[in-house]
Formats: structure tokens, C-alpha cells, sequence
């Protein structure tokens, strides 16, 4: 398959699932209160919005600067994306989950955190796959040198093992977890801007690398080639 075919597939799929991300930004409307307090309620839902929105567009930033690096596309990387994907269309129900029960605290609501980061830790996981397959073979144009791939592995998995925490700590307290997880994706935004470095070891001038993850580019959640350590 042509590269250019999956990364097209890829971005119709990202778009796709950004925009379901506002499909849970509603109000009751006219006759079920003063606006201010509808909004006010939904405070939880544009919170997690934003969150995910970030997310999601951190990986897809990394996502981009790993598969122009790509020389050649084969079946195993085919489903590997996949998995991926698989998990970047679950985040909007898993947002729309949590924010509906966010910020209480019972068993409803730690599991929809346990939900909400477990979507995270899937696509980190997605995410890691792709870069354990570019690091065997030539099959990115500027490969990581055999030294460095236990440094790209450790930031690459490192956003998934917070992930796992928050898991963990979701089933103690849906709040804590819940900040751990807008940490993560804090931490990833401002650690990879503005300098990035390419799958190999050139630098290139500027531009913008997520975290996780983006990571994963993010360099847990969504990691990719810019982000990899220097």
C-alpha cells in the first residue's frame, strides 16, 4: 500500500473522531433555566473536551512526523495503525462517559475514569507498536541508531505507565486520577515544543511535536519520531 493511502485513512479517522468530541457539548435550552447555569453544569463536559481534543491532537501531530518517515508500508504495520485507531475513536465515549459522572466519587464514577484513562493507555500502547515495528529493518529513512531504541522505548512507554497508575488510582480516587491524566498530556504539550528531532539523529529547524504523547511525537501516549531523546 502507498503510504500516502494510510495516512489518509489515518487523518479521515483522527478528524473524525475530534469532531464526535463535541457531540456531547449540549444544552437543555430555552425553559430549563438561565443559560449561565446550564453551562455551569456542563463544566465537567467541556473540560474533558478539552483534554481530549489534546489528546487526540498530539497524536496525530506525532502520528504525521513518524509516517513521513516511513519508506515502506506492509501488512503488520497496517493493523498495527489499526489498533491505534482503534482506540483514538473510543476516546469520545470515553470522554462523553467520564464527563458525566466526573467529579463524584462512587463506583460509577471511578470506573468511568478507569474507562476514561484506560482509552489513553490503549492508544499509547497502539502507539508503541508502531514505533517497536519502525525500529527493526530499514524501514524509516533516517533509522534509530542501536544505542538509543531502549531511550525511545522508555519515552515512548512512559505516558502508557502513567496510564496504568491512573488506572490503578481511579478505584481510590476519580479526581486524582483524572488530574494525573491532564498532567500527562500538560507535560507532553510543553516538554516537545518547540524543538523536535527526526527519527534518526538530524535535527530539523522547528515545529511542533505533541506528547504521549503525542505524545507518542508524543512521547508516551502518541510517540513518534520528532520526540524520540536526544
Amino acid at each position: 500500500m502507498d503510504r500516502s493511502r494510510l495516512e489518509a485513512f489515518s487523518d479521515g479517522v483522527f478528524a473524525v473522531a475530534i469532531t464526535l468530541l463535541a457531540l456531547d457539548l449540549t444544552v437543555a435550552g430555552p425553559g430549563h433555566g438561565h443559560l449561565i447555569d446550564q453551562l455551569d453544569q456542563k463544566w465537567p463536559a467541556f473540560l474533558a473536551y478539552l483534554i481530549s481534543f489534546f489528546m487526540i491532537g498530539i497524536v496525530w501531530v506525532n502520528h504525521h512526523m513518524l509516517v513521513r518517515s516511513i519508506i515502506e508500508v506492509d501488512r503488520t504495520l497496517l493493523f498495527l495503525n489499526l489498533v491505534l485507531l482503534l482506540f483514538v475513536v473510543l476516546i469520545p465515549f470515553a470522554t462523553a462517559t467520564e464527563a458525566d459522572y466526573f467529579p463524584h466519587n462512587d463506583t460509577d464514577a471511578q470506573l468511568a475514569m478507569a474507562l476514561y484513562a484506560g482509552a489513553f493507555l490503549g492508544m499509547s500502547a497502539g502507539f508503541a507498536g508502531i514505533l517497536e515495528w519502525t525500529l527493526h529493518g530499514q524501514r524509516v529513512d533516517r533509522p534509530v541508531p542501536p544505542e538509543r531504541r531502549w531511550q525511545a522505548r522508555v519515552r515512548f512507554t512512559g505516558g502508557g505507565l502513567v496510564y496504568v497508575a491512573a488506572i490503578a488510582l481511579a478505584w481510590f480516587s476519580a479526581l486524582a486520577s483524572f488530574v494525573l491524566v491532564v498532567l500527562v498530556a500538560v507535560y507532553y504539550i510543553l516538554e516537545n515544543t518547540p524543538a523536535r528531532v527526526t527519527l534518526g539523529s538530524g535535527e530539523s529547524g522547528s515545529g511542533e511535536s505533541g506528547s504521549g504523547e503525542s505524545g507518542s511525537g508524543e512521547s508516551g501516549p502518541a510517540g513518534s519520531g520528532p520526540n524520540l531523546p536526544r
